[in-house]
């Protein structure tokens, strides 16, 4: 046979139906070998066989005391191996480009660290007046959207104390940044105005992974002028709606 380097069209019918059982285990949770055949209209002995082999592999885990079955621990690790290797800067440049395409404003990536949340990626406003970004510039964690997202999400804990003011606008206060990372966690999304630089506002929302946590950071910034709060009202839709898209391609169903 000729090799084209493309993969082979014709399908193997038994892994399609082995398939089929996971995506309804995946959909269903613990379910009985005749709830299996139900969903995926296979016939139940071939659901047994197919579970049977699933389970050898670890895919699938019976349970004992139910004697049903439900997603295994090795998906896991597998669903790792392809998180490892994916690069967030290639998985989120096309929401970056269409969050600018939709707003005009400057649209950033950062990733959270320790205390700080530092730019891995950045697509420039068509504007000749925008927002300034660049590649590793770190997000001060109190005084930035994207800083309050890692703070209201990230597993690590708000600074306490005396905050240093960047501006007038900067919180310094260690209870008035809990209450308002407590407003972050409930609108999914944390805003910024003028509180790290004067004239320059900013709104962030949560990549998460597979696991809900959060992976990284999308940003929107823009000068104050004409980055206003009503624009940055209308910029929230296409910024959730791209932050979403990214944590899909990272296994987040949001769930």
């Amino acid at each position: 046979m000729t090799r084209t380097g493309a993969p082979a069209t014709r399908h193997v019918a038994s892994v399609a139906r082995a398939l089929a059982v996971l995506d309804a285990l995946a959909e269903g949770g613990e379910l009985g070998t005749n709830d299996i055949a139900r969903r995926t209209e296979i016939n139940a002995s071939t659901v047994s066989r197919l579970l049977a082999t699933l389970v050898d592999s670890g895919l699938v885990e019976h349970v004992q005391t139910t004697g049903r079955y439900r997603l295994g621990l090795r998906l896991v690790q597998l669903g790792n191996a392809v998180v490892e290797r994916l690069d967030l800067r290639d998985l989120a440049r096309n929401e970056l480009e269409a969050l600018v395409a939709a707003t005009d404003e400057t649209a950033t990536l950062s990733a959270p660290g320790e205390g700080v949340a530092i730019t891995i990626d950045f697509v420039a406003g068509p504007s000749s007046v925008q927002g300034v970004a660049q590649i590793g510039r770190p997000s001060v964690a109190h005084a930035t959207a994207t800083g309050k997202v890692m703070l209201a999400f990230g597993s690590g804990s708000a600074p306490a104390g005396k905050l240093t003011a960047y501006t007038a606008r900067t919180i310094t206060d260690a209870a008035a940044l809990a209450a308002e990372l407590e407003r972050v966690r409930e609108r999914g999304f944390a805003e910024s105005l003028e509180e790290r630089e004067n004239d320059l506002n900013a709104i962030a929302a949560p990549i998460r992974d597979g696991r809900g946590a959060l992976a990284a950071i999308l940003g929107l910034q823009g000068p104050a002028f004409r980055f206003d709060p009503p624009a940055m009202s209308a910029a929230l839709e296409p910024l959730r709606k791209c932050a979403d898209a990214v944590s899909a391609k990272l296994g987040w169903t949001g769930s």
